[in-house]
């Protein structure tokens, strides 16, 4: 349920409202748009009957809506207007530039995570990703460097100037995350660990939600449903690729998701077409189709030598290929008006 508040509505009625609301053991959440000011109302549904009532008696209130989505925080009947999310100085989302996200799958030394901070900032990156925790399906592979590779992401950081974006997994990984990274990372296998999503929500820092692979759009917006529900509005949605039925690439890129999404939620949304490949000959096409879709920006794999990478290296770019493509993004970006200003003769 959303109270929407009138435009005139002075800051002492929203208060009353919110007042009211959490008296009768309700969450409040408050989104101060352009026009108006509109109130969230979180909790047991019977409740909320009972109180629609008495607030939309309340001075300063137009009126009270129910939401009919199972999601309410991020949907855009709560908040009309896109939410733009900042990190370290770098603003994701509306009408901001595409933002571009890159770095190794995994942070596996100085000299490799250096280079390629320093490589894809020159091909116009605002951000670093790297794994200092890696999931992965084996027991026996490469697992990260844990927090020596967070003290590596954020040399890297203080080297280029790039805000970091590494993966966690747990709450004790959690903490090491927000000492070190810009943004924590929630990866597609703990999409639907509600625990750390509550835990996540409480943090303050911006966070980046992957879709899972076999997760509806529904269960994906519940889950960032999770986050904000704990405080926390700094969230960007990434569509990676879903479970599908054939086996030429990793899996399946959903580029639909970024226009469905970006009509439910007012919440960013990137694409990861380096989970969705598998291979590298295949990631332009996709992060090409990707920012024509609409995405709000891109998260690619980037390793000076693939080959002898720990993790994942068939679906890394070379340096030189990540500048090629970075031409291209920029170029269809341009014709939708949001290549960065600076960028758009690269």
């Amino acid at each position: 349920m959303i109270v929407v508040m009138r435009s005139a509505a002075t800051k002492e009625q929203v208060d009353a409202v919110v007042a009211r609301i959490e008296e009768a053991g309700l969450k409040a959440h408050v989104s101060v748009g352009e026009l108006r000011t509109v109130v969230g109302v979180i909790g047991d549904d019977r409740t909320k009957e009972q109180l629609r009532g008495m607030l939309e008696a309340m001075e300063g209130v137009e009126k009270v809506v129910k939401v009919l989505q199972p999601y309410k925080l991020v949907s855009r009947e709560f908040q009309p207007e896109d939410t733009v999310v900042e990190v370290g100085g770098v603003r994701i989302g509306g009408p901001e530039a595409v933002v571009v996200i890159a770095g190794p799958c995994s942070v596996e030394g100085r000299d490799q995570v250096l280079s390629v901070a320093r490589a894809v900032k020159a091909a116009g990156a605002r951000m670093l990703r790297g794994g200092a925790f890696k999931p992965r399906t084996s027991p026996y592979s490469f697992q990260g460097l844990e927090e020596e590779g967070l003290r590596l992401l954020a040399e890297a950081r203080e080297a280029t100037g790039l805000p970091v974006v590494t993966e966690a997994m747990d709450r004790r990984q959690l903490d090491l995350v927000v000492q070190y990274a810009d943004m924590v990372q929630i990866g597609a296998r703990n999409m639907q660990n509600y625990t750390l999503l509550r835990e996540v929500g409480r943090v303050r820092k911006p966070v980046l939600l992957k879709r899972g692979p076999a997760a509806t759009l529904e269960e994906t917006l519940l889950a960032a449903e999770y986050i904000l529900s704990e405080g926390n509005t700094q969230v960007v949605l990434c569509e990676r690729g879903v479970r599908g039925f054939d086996n030429h690439t990793r899996y399946l890129l959903d580029i639909g998701a970024v226009v469905v999404l970006k009509q439910l939620t007012h919440l960013p949304v990137i694409v990861d077409p380096s989970q969705a490949a598998g291979k590298r000959a295949y990631v332009p096409g996709l992060a090409r189709a990707a920012i024509a879709a609409g995405a709000d920006g891109l998260i690619v794999e980037v390793h000076p030598d693939p080959e002898r990478a720990l993790s994942d290296g068939p679906q890394q770019l070379r340096p030189a290929e990540f500048t090629h493509l970075m031409r291209q993004v920029w170029a269809i970006a341009a014709t939708l008006g949001r290549a960065p200003a600076s960028l758009t003769a690269v």
